[in-house]
């Protein structure tokens, strides 16, 4: 059976397996990037060390939000094209997706060394933290390209419908990370040096994988050299759909700083370090969510570019149900092992540890019902309107947490702190909710205007 017939007609719950554990897989992979991180500086080098990837976070956030940008806008415009049968255009969006993914970061990479000190310093780099901020975050960024490379392209392969090979390519960047974390820290005496350079050596070569796919011929659609010249109508499109997921990252960044800085304020260089280990977990929680989005999108995206959007109701209906199964277990682990988890982190400071626990009970109070919020963003990403994602994508991390960020505090203070995720996590779920019924009550109506509108299919729907 054809990849046609089978996105069209074949059992949605199987293709959303298919499509979703490569992704959750890679997700995962990727958050261990991070975690891995934090747990062999915080045991090889101390915990102020935690405290200083917790301030470059933000800025390896805004890097990953580029590469999300450009990864996830060019995936469903990849999926809409291939779904109404035009291949020449879905390579077109290709090959301006590459050179996207190479130029963005140069850019900001360059911004970042020349004004390193006063950026960090704006992230939250105080005192002892600042120097092992500046040593980590100055290699991170020297391999920016490489990582906006393997995890924008990454979104491609699986766009095209081979997302196994997608997944190797992280698991075999996980495991390289992972081991040279031990070699640099232990045995080379590289300190938190030697965690960065193992990230960037990770996806270095993760990028090389990636890229012999595509130059060896594997590749449904081709990276060719006539494509890789930029035309404005692609970027355009591309970072109009990616725009959402993009500014949720970068939101996530500003509120990031805040809470460094909030953080520090009320509970110095500890707070931070939990902070750290707290934003860890957040990763390896919201990761797999994230997987199954878009493992989901593709299915969404074809099939709505196709005008079958009973399957495109079905796949969005079974994710949401995926993923509240998957938060739910991931909130019972939580609970029932608070101290053995930051235990990971921190071997000899039980303050830290008891601050964490306590702290991650009232932060992930509302993690069960937050894949709804995640999934109904990424439904409108998928189907190429990106006011409504663009709002939904926000509403947590600007709309509503930071505002509340900024004065619960100062009724509660550091307790305050921590029970802005819950109270906007609740808010944004409504206003999710509300958008998503609007759209389902009116999708068999929808009559899809033009491509160059709005991105969807020009010929009117048969009911």
């Amino acid at each position: 059976m054809d990849r046609s017939v089978t996105m069209q007609e074949g059992n949605i719950g199987s293709l959303l397996w298919k499509f979703s554990l490569p992704a959750i897989v890679g997700m995962l992979i990727n958050a261990l990037y991070n975690i891995v991180d934090r747990i062999f500086v915080g045991r090889g080098v101390g915990d102020i060390a935690i405290a200083a990837t917790t301030v470059a976070f933000p800025i390896m956030i805004i890097m990953m939000s580029v590469a999300i940008l450009i990864g996830i806008g060019t995936t469903a415009l990849i999926s809409i094209r291939l779904g109404e049968q035009k291949k020449d255009e879905a390579e077109k969006v290709v090959g301006n997706g590459v050179i996207m993914l190479v130029v963005l970061p140069l850019i900001l990479t360059t911004i970042f060394m020349l004004f390193a000190g006063p950026i960090l310093t704006a992230f939250g780099a105080e005192g002892d933290v600042f120097p092992y901020a500046l040593d980590f975050t100055r290699i991170i960024m020297l391999g920016a390209v490489f990582g906006a490379l393997t995890m924008g392209m990454n979104n491609f392969i699986r766009a095209e419908g081979n997302p196994t090979y997608a997944m190797a390519t992280q698991i075999t960047g996980g495991l390289i990370n992972i081991a040279l974390n031990y070699v640099f820290i232990f045995k080379v005496g590289l300190g938190i040096k030697g965690s960065a350079l193992a990230t960037v050596c990770a996806q270095t070569i993760s990028t090389l994988m990636v890229l012999y796919y595509y130059l060896s011929g594997r590749s449904l659609l081709k990276i060719r050299l006539k494509n890789l010249k930029p035309q404005l109508p692609v970027l355009t499109s591309i970072v109009t759909i990616g725009f959402a997921p993009f500014a949720m990252q970068l939101a996530n960044s500003i509120q990031q700083m805040i809470l460094n800085k909030s953080l520090y304020a009320y509970g110095g260089d500890m707070a931070l370090s939990a902070l750290g280990i707290m934003m860890s977990v957040a990763t390896l929680l919201l990761m797999p969510l994230i997987g199954l989005s878009q493992g989901a999108q593709p299915l969404i995206g074809y099939n709505y570019g196709a005008r079958q959007y009973d399957r495109v109701k079905e796949t969005l209906f079974k994710a949401v149900v995926a993923g509240t199964c998957i938060a739910l277990v991931f909130y019972l682990v939580i609970h029932i092992w608070p101290e053995q988890i930051v235990g990971l982190f921190s071997k000899d400071n039980p303050a830290l540890i008891q601050m964490t626990s306590q702290a991650m009970m009232v932060y992930f109070a509302m993690l069960p019902i937050l894949a709804f919020q995640i999934l109904g963003a990424n439904y409108f990403q998928a189907v190429g309107k990106p006011v409504q994602s663009t709002i939904l994508s926000l509403s947590r991390q600007v709309l509503l947490f930071i505002p509340l960020l900024l004065i619960l505090p100062r009724f509660w203070g550091i307790d305050g702190i921590w029970r802005t995720a819950p109270i906007a996590d609740a808010l944004s779920v409504l206003l999710t909710a509300s958008l998503i019924a609007h759209e389902m009550k009116n999708l068999p109506k929808i009559q899809p205007q033009s491509i160059k509108q709005q991105d969807r299919p020009s010929t009117e729907v048969n009911r």
